[in-house]
């Protein structure tokens, strides 16, 4: 038995019992959309909001957790992650319309949410059907785009902290700006509550249908990439700057610049998570070099690179 092995061993034999599944050395480029990246030294899925605090509440304090959803704005390095990955799937999804209310689950699809909310007669939340991540994640980074953001919809949500409390907190408790809250950063959200606005289902449709031909016009849409890279800063557009350093189409091994919308990076089919940050990080220096701004990463990195202790 190898060393990584046996810590793997020990590590289970450490974690609580739980209703949901614990798999140990899962493989994490499978739910990534970049499709890279090393594995988790322990994998959990949840089969519910109880069993996640439950979780929480008897796991050893020394042990790391990290939360993922559907990967789509994720870049999980070569070298895997210490710890324990808790991946909000399908268990946590639910959605629920009451009048002018929609309750979705952490793990709950953004699209999904919004063909809900059209389904029910409800406007407001027809940009969520052009952000491919779920509502945890839209929630940590209120997450917006065509005109709508998180916070212009939210009611209220819950999240459960590293102790396993769970807390409701409004909208107003969330302290929204610029895709980010002040939410601590290791709180999980669980679920949230939206509101919508009675309105024609025709005309929210055809709002919807817009969107999807504006995604498909302008973004790499089939392709292994992770959505938007950097934030735009203040005033300025991240896609002009980087076009503007002159990087569209700039590889570094199998990653790549896209040619259609210059704030993506794909992995044209061969790359590796290094090749993806080092080629993110040279669109940053050069940036800066001939602009003077620095780009903040809107990506999220997790892990070790490879040769690195997972």
């Amino acid at each position: 038995m190898t060393a990584l092995a046996r810590r793997d061993r020990t590590l289970l034999d450490r974690l609580p019992s739980v209703r949901g599944v614990l798999d140990a050395q899962a493989s994490l480029d499978r739910e990534t959309w970049f499709k890279v990246g090393g594995p988790a030294e322990v994998l959990f899925r949840p089969a519910d909001r109880d069993d996640l605090a439950d979780f929480l509440q008897a796991r050893p304090a020394d042990i790391p957790v990290t939360v993922i959803g559907f990967g789509s704005n994720m870049l999980v390095r070569d070298g895997g992650v210490a710890g324990v990955v808790i991946r909000m799937g399908r268990e946590m999804a639910g959605i629920e319309v009451d009048g002018d209310m929609i309750s979705a689950g952490a793990g709950a699809s953004d699209p999904a949410v919004a063909a809900a909310a059209r389904d029910a007669g409800l406007t407001g939340l027809e940009f969520l059907s052009g952000i491919p991540g779920t509502v945890g994640g839209a929630l940590r980074m209120n997450a917006g785009a065509y005109g709508g953001e998180v916070k212009d919809i939210l009611i209220e949500c819950k999240a459960i902290d590293p102790q396993g409390t769970v807390h409701k907190l409004t909208v107003d408790e969330m302290g929204f700006s610029y895709r980010r809250c002040t939410v601590p950063d290791d709180w999980i959200f669980t679920s949230a509550v939206f509101r919508g606005t009675p309105g024609d289902r025709d005309a929210i449709t055809a709002r919807m249908a817009e969107i999807r031909a504006a995604r498909e016009e302008t973004q790499p849409m089939r392709t292994r990439t992770g959505g938007s890279t950097f934030q735009n800063p203040p005033g300025e557009k991240a896609w002009e700057l980087v076009d503007r350093a002159g990087c569209r189409g700039l590889s570094i091994g199998g990653a790549m610049v896209s040619e259609k919308h210059t704030n993506f990076l794909i992995n044209t089919g061969g790359a590796t998570a290094a090749d993806i940050e080092a080629l993110g990080e040279e669109v940053r220096r050069r940036v800066m070099d001939m602009c003077g701004i620095d780009l903040h990463w809107e990506i999220r990195r997790v892990g070790v690179p490879a040769g690195g202790a997972a």
